[in-house]
């Protein structure tokens, strides 16, 4: 069947047992394509009667269908004619993982951070009702989605549409790991109340055993809105002003395409409760939905990765943490709905009482870390570096104008590779140092962050550590000078050019310093460790002793640590060069991390190429 499929015309006409059969070669194929590319995978196969029944009752691209986060439009992708282009999925130029416009007109608006697919949909129904078109808005949000306080701002305005627009709940009962708090409560109500559940199907079938049974179901649906009131629990989005219908069988095609085609008539917000299972089709991700959220290519038959990554950042972080816990109680770990990818699971079973996972709610997390520490407690807020972005007016105001001791753990620093411009940690650098009051360091390997940890928790005011994604750097153990506050490390001093280096650039300088060794370059290596404040002690003792600084950042460059670096530099009386080596201020898009080094000019041959093309 899947071979057939070219476009959401040759859906049109397939029969119920048909559409059946291409349901599970989609999930065939995805399983398939992501054991070899890596990618979103319990999301995906949890959508796929649902995508196909919104390709069925409607017709895209003229009507609009946004994805909330947009990790689990793998069958969207396929449908509308990118099937064989999904074997290139997140590899460097090859398809996103997520939807983006500039690769199809299906893809309505790009996505990638959560709650936002409301907000989205009401603009482009609003712009077409003002510029008088005719098409259908369908904004698909998942349960764990409403957990972000931007989805209700959005579900408050579009009660006031007075045209068709659609929003589909998608209730899986998972955001990324488990959903926690009042919304999943309310949802799993919903889904479980037999009273209504038990009446529609019980009134629904007596009638249609009747003399023009079929007529009176059709007006009795015209009322029930009047029934759900009485018997479905507060019957939330009715109260706001918008049509529910539901709870719909998200894996049924047929009561799928029915229901949006009911929603379809609605003049004004509808919303449609479709009940999914997260990972259907692959046994262990329907058992354990959260490790396969974001897999690396594994072995399909056995679910382990084909290749075995040493321990992480977030691993040791977590652990560390952990461990610094049972020695002071006052430590409390807050994390955004990703106690797994951040490293804070076994927190979360140490301490349970001492562990918030405040679900989708960055804004939250930070603003209750800081009630927390005004409270006496002493905050570590886990996060990853582009989701903290969405905190950022929370950090500015509510955290460091008081100058409250909130730890801010910032994983995914730097590149990420192929969840692309929208996952890349490269602004961290640059929109918390910005911010007075606010500290900001970086390991140069997992020891440092260990040492970090406990400098920061130890600390007064706001500090942030960022650290990279993935494996630990594990080399440099034999340097290991106490932390000071704004102070850098010297690795090595030599003469002539000074390598200045934070983070994961370390490694890099390190690499870069052997091998101009072997041209008969002694170079000074120097571990920043402090983007903010920059070591200006450190730096002034350079430009006595160097011809030229190097600064390296995995960060923009505007903002970054290396202009700080050049302007101490240019205050000084000497004429000292600084080369500042960054990421360039644009937006970077997917693929693998090495690659994206190479591409980006900050890989160790590309920077000594630079370096030499400079003299």
């Amino acid at each position: 069947m899947l071979e057939n499929i070219k476009g959401p015309e040759d859906l049109k006409h397939l029969t119920e047992k048909e559409l059946e059969c291409l349901a599970h070669e989609i999930r065939e194929y995805i399983i398939d394509v992501t054991s070899e590319t890596g990618g979103h995978l319990a999301s995906n196969l949890g959508v796929v009667e649902l995508t196909i029944a919104l390709f069925k009752a409607f017709d895209p691209p003229k009507d609009k269908i946004i994805w909330d986060v947009g990790h689990q439009a793998y069958t969207h992708k396929i449908l509308s004619g990118r099937k064989d282009a999904l074997k290139t999925l997140r590899r460097k130029g090859g398809l996103s993982g997520f939807p983006k416009a500039e690769e199809s007109d299906f893809d309505a608006f790009d996505t990638g951070h959560s709650s936002t697919s409301i907000s989205a949909g009401l603009g482009l129904a609003q712009a077409r009702d003002l510029l008088g078109e005719d098409h259908r808005v369908i904004s698909v949000i998942g349960d764990g989605s409403l957990t972000g306080g931007m989805a209700y701002e959005g579900l408050n305005n579009a009660a006031r549409m007075k045209k068709n627009f659609i929003i589909v709940l998608n209730d899986n009962n998972m955001s990324i790991s488990h959903n926690v708090g009042g919304v999943s409560n309310y949802l799993n109500k919903v889904r479980t109340d037999q009273n209504y559940t038990a009446l529609k199907r019980n009134v629904e079938d007596y009638l249609k055993k009747l003399t023009k049974g079929d007529k009176l179901v059709k007006t009795l649906k015209r009322a029930k809105d009047s029934i759900k009131q009485m018997v479905v629990p507060g019957m939330f989005f009715e109260d706001m002003g918008i049509t529910y219908l539901g709870p719909v069988d998200g894996h049924n095609i047929n009561e799928l395409t029915k229901t949006f085609k009911e929603a379809a008539t609605v003049n004004h917000a509808v919303i449609v409760h479709v009940i999914t299972k997260k990972g259907r089709g692959y046994l262990d991700a329907e058992k354990h939905p959260e490790k396969y959220h974001g897999v690396e290519p594994f072995d399909r038959e056995t679910g382990k990765r084909i290749t075995e990554s040493r321990k992480s950042y977030s691993s040791y972080f977590g652990e560390c943490l952990t461990e610094l816990a049972a020695e002071d109680k006052k430590i409390v770990a807050v994390t955004a709905a990703m106690p797994d990818g951040t490293g804070l699971s076994g927190f979360a079973k140490a301490y349970p009482d001492r562990f918030f996972d405040v679900g989708i709610a960055e804004q939250h997390a930070v603003t209750s870390a800081a009630g927390m520490a005004a409270g006496g407690l002493k905050p570590v807020v886990a996060v990853y570096s582009s989701f903290m972005q969405r905190g950022f007016d929370q950090i500015l105001h509510d955290v460091c104008i008081q100058n409250l001791h909130v730890v801010f753990a910032i994983d995914r620093a730097g590149l990420v590779g192929s969840d692309g411009e929208t996952h890349q940690g490269i602004f961290d650098i640059s929109y918390l140092s910005m911010i007075p009051n606010m500290t900001v360091m970086a390991p140069k390997n997992s020891s440092e962050l260990r040492s970090m940890l406990i400098k920061a928790i130890g600390m007064d005011g706001p500090v942030a550590i960022r650290y990279p994604r993935g494996e630990a750097y594990e080399g440099l153990k034999e340097f290991h000078a106490p932390i000071e506050t704004g102070k850098a490390e010297m690795l090595h001093e030599g003469s002539d050019t000074a390598l200045f280096a934070l983070g994961s650039m370390v490694s890099t300088a390190e690499h870069i310093m052997e091998k101009e060794r072997v041209n008969g370059h002694d170079w000074t290596l120097v571990n920043a460790r402090f983007a903010k404040p920059v070591d200006e002690e450190m730096v002034k003792r350079l430009c006595q002793t160097h011809r030229r600084i190097i600064t390296l950042e995995e960060n923009v460059l505007n903002g970054g640590m290396g202009l700080m670096v050049g302007k101490i530099a240019s205050e000084t009386d000497r004429n000292v060069e600084v080369l500042n080596i960054s990421l360039p201020d644009r937006y970077v898009e997917h693929g693998d991390i090495d690659s994206l080094r190479m591409m980006l000019g900050i890989d160790s041959d590309s920077i000594i190429e630079r370096i030499e093309a400079d003299e």
